[in-house]
């Protein structure tokens, strides 16, 4: 792979001329290349110039010469010079210089680039037109460290959509201000320009709101599900508002908008630990949730909640500056409202008696106090229902024809369809994946999502704002796998976000993509390389299933079903690794390819529990549960499918005190002629714990 970039940069700097047909190693891909003659050398003597009294472009300038030091080991001076100097045509200085000069006229985020054997100018209108032409002139400097040389060309570009996005939640699994800073710093490489931010919901409120030091101080915390008895320690993270000042202008420098998103009425259970008055029904307060799934906590409809919003909502808006603020609205169930006689009762005073319409109530008075205070609101695809305010945001989630409903109504959108743009959902089929989703989307599949929608009118169109790829944490616990869950998969929605349709090629991306690889290993970012590898080997084959071996652990099995399939990891409260469990939760049933009974067999399995938290409402009396005959349970063993007899069964014993795997003591299999598929799954006394399998070993 490192062969093949050397190979890339020296074709374009022997030749720029004769490669007229292969773009240059840029992520995203530009508008239009067009080579020119010679080559700019740069080294430690190139000069940055820009105009005096323009920051923006001052920001641009530092932004290139603190990557070029950072990738290449060179200092690049920066240098402010009167404007009119700079953009004279006088002949060129004898020290070579790189000039940021603005253009009136050109759209917004738009640039040109002109690099001659002379000097390097970079025009736009814009100061993220500056920015996004020292990003693409940085990655226009081949790999390696020292002088070099960029082939003469120039470069006009625009993206083909104003909205570029990623949202993270940290919510549910909580990042590091300087993580956060980070991920803007390589969004801002691609020229993604927008970071929806996650920052409250069911399991933690992340935001200091000064008014209310409980929404922190209780809705921040939670108490961490486990399947063993060791209480766990409390789980705890928010942000400060200094915190948050200081990353929303890092943003900025970096031309990426920060929105928030404060969930509403919905994913409120944080929110109603922390002030019970808030919520819809009577009783003792719940617990900031430790459980992932649709919990069905409700804010209550009462004047005094929506002041209470309406304070946290100001104090967020003094945080932000985005036009933009994301109120949530998705997975409102709304059994607790129905249950409710305070919430009827105002309801009845409203005139109101369909609780979806209930819910687009509660949307026009946020989005009026928005409105009133100069923002636009923002929402889940739930909140497109009749009455839904005319200047709302509507971001589609649930597939993509809640966008194709809000273009049709008049109202912006952004696309965000499960699952293709669900960044919780793993890449390949790797050993190597980290937790998350077992679904794969790929990072193919990201780069073949094509926004534009053929059956909207040109007017229509005009309403798609564009994409964001989401990153749900219930499963991705660190910091580093969130970098891998998203890199390169990001680079994918950067190019559907910024290149037109017609110019996207998903070879030339993967070519393109190798350099940008190569910045993320220079700048020690960790990122999936599965579709830069060989693929994996194809399980399904009955040779390349007798090659795994005689012990396979279960992402190496087959599962009997696809209901809810994750690759969970148990709790541990240490430092040192834990087993990864591939399971389907609704039918925790795996399958064993292939394996020789011919002279009978012994099998040996690695078990290990799993807390059920998840909350899925109705779909849990779904589950098999309650077959045990003994106390702990038992792993049955059946033979060529799953709904044939047991032919052998092991009794379970209580998980050892600090084992997160116990191994069972080896049992029989009968001979049977040939090779057979072997069905395992657990009989369970109870739903909580889960059972599942860490390894299966069958052997003659």
């Amino acid at each position: 792979m490192r062969r093949g970039l050397i190979f890339l940069a020296l074709a374009w700097l022997i030749c720029g001329k004769c490669f007229a047909d292969s773009p240059p190693p840029l992520v995203p891909l530009p508008a239009e290349v067009v080579p020119g003659q010679g080559a700019f050398p740069v080294s430690s003597k190139t000069v940055i110039r820009v105009p005096s009294n323009d920051a923006e472009a001052a920001q641009a300038a530092r932004y290139l010469a603190e990557k070029v030091a950072r990738t290449r080991g060179m200092k690049l001076s920066v240098v402010t010079v009167d404007a009119a100097a700079l953009g004279s045509s006088a002949p060129a200085r004898a020290m070579p210089e790189i000039a940021f000069l603005r253009e009136p006229g050109m759209p917004n985020e738009a640039y040109r680039l002109h690099v001659a054997s002379h000097g390097i100018q970079i025009h736009a209108t814009s100061g993220s037109g500056l920015l996004y032409g020292a990003v693409t002139l940085w990655q226009l400097l081949p790999p390696g460290q020292g002088a070099t040389h960029i082939p003469a060309q120039t470069i006009t570009d625009k993206p083909a959509y104003p909205w570029r996005g990623l949202m993270l939640d940290s919510a549910r699994h909580f990042q590091s201000p300087t993580f956060i800073k980070s991920m803007l710093d390589w969004m801002s490489w691609h020229k993604l320009n927008t970071f929806h931010w996650h920052l409250t919901d069911d399991q933690g409120w992340r935001i200091e709101i000064r008014k209310y030091p409980r929404l922190t101080s209780v809705g921040g915390c939670r108490i961490p599900a486990t399947a063993t008895h060791v209480k766990p320690p409390e789980y705890c993270g928010f942000y400060t508002q200094s915190q948050i000042r200081d990353i929303v202008a890092y943003a900025a420098e970096r031309h990426i908008q920060v929105i928030p998103e404060i969930e509403m009425p919905g994913h409120a259970q944080a929110a109603i630990a922390a002030y019970p008055e808030l919520g819809s029904l009577e009783g003792p307060p719940p617990p900031v949730s430790s459980s992932w799934g649709v919990h069905t906590y409700l804010f209550n409809i009462e004047p005094k909640t929506i002041d209470f919003l309406h304070d946290v909502l100001t104090e967020v808006m003094q945080l932000f500056p985005s036009e933009y603020l994301h109120i949530g609205g998705d997975e409102a169930v709304k059994d607790q409202w129905k249950s409710s006689p305070s919430v009827q009762a105002r309801a009845q005073a409203l005139g109101i008696k369909d609780p979806e319409a209930l819910q687009t109530w509660f949307t026009q008075e946020m989005g009026r106090f928005l409105v009133k205070h100069g923002k636009r609101l923002v929402g889940w695809d739930e909140i497109l229902q009749p009455g839904v305010p005319g200047d709302a945001v509507v971001m589609s989630w649930r597939g993509v024809t809640g966008a194709h409903a809000a273009a049709v109504a008049g109202n912006d959108t952004v696309l965000s369809p499960w699952p293709t743009l669900y960044f919780d959902n793993r890449q390949s089929t790797r050993s190597s994946e980290p937790p998350g989703r077992m679904r794969v989307i790929s990072l193919e599949d990201v780069y073949r999502f094509e926004p534009r929608d053929p059956t909207l009118t040109t007017e229509q169109q005009k309403h798609v704002l564009g994409l964001q790829a989401n990153i749900w944490t219930e499963h991705i616990r660190t910091e580093e796998r969130v970098q891998l869950m998203t890199l390169p998969r990001a680079a994918a929605v950067a190019e559907v976000g910024w290149t037109a349709p017609e110019r996207k090629d998903w070879n030339g991306f993967l070519q393109r993509l190798v350099p940008m690889t190569e910045r993320y290993r220079a700048m020690g970012i960790p990122y999936d390389d599965s579709a830069l590898t060989a693929p994996p080997r194809v399980t399904t084959d009955a040779r390349a299933t007798r090659a795994l071996g005689a012990r396979r652990n279960s992402r190496e099995l087959e599962l009997c079903s696809d209901g809810v399939s994750l690759l969970l990891e148990p709790n541990a409260f240490g430092t040192g690794p834990r087993p990864l469990f591939a399971l389907d939760i609704m039918n925790p049933c795996w399958i064993y390819k292939d394996a020789d009974l011919s002279r009978g067999a012994r099998l040996t399995a690695g078990v290990g529990q799993l807390p059920f938290n998840f909350e899925i409402g109705a779909d849990v009396q779904k589950i098999r549960v309650g077959d045990a005959r003994t106390a702990e349970g038992e792993l049955e063993v059946r033979v060529d499918g799953c709904d044939g007899p047991t032919v052998v069964t092991q009794p379970l014993s209580a998980m050892p005190a600090g084992k997160l795997v116990n191994t069972l003591r080896a049992i029989a299999l009968p001979a049977r002629e040939g090779r057979h598929d072997i069905c395992l799954r657990f009989a369970r006394p109870r739903l909580d714990p889960m059972w599942a399998l860490d390894w299966v070993e069958i052997r003659p």
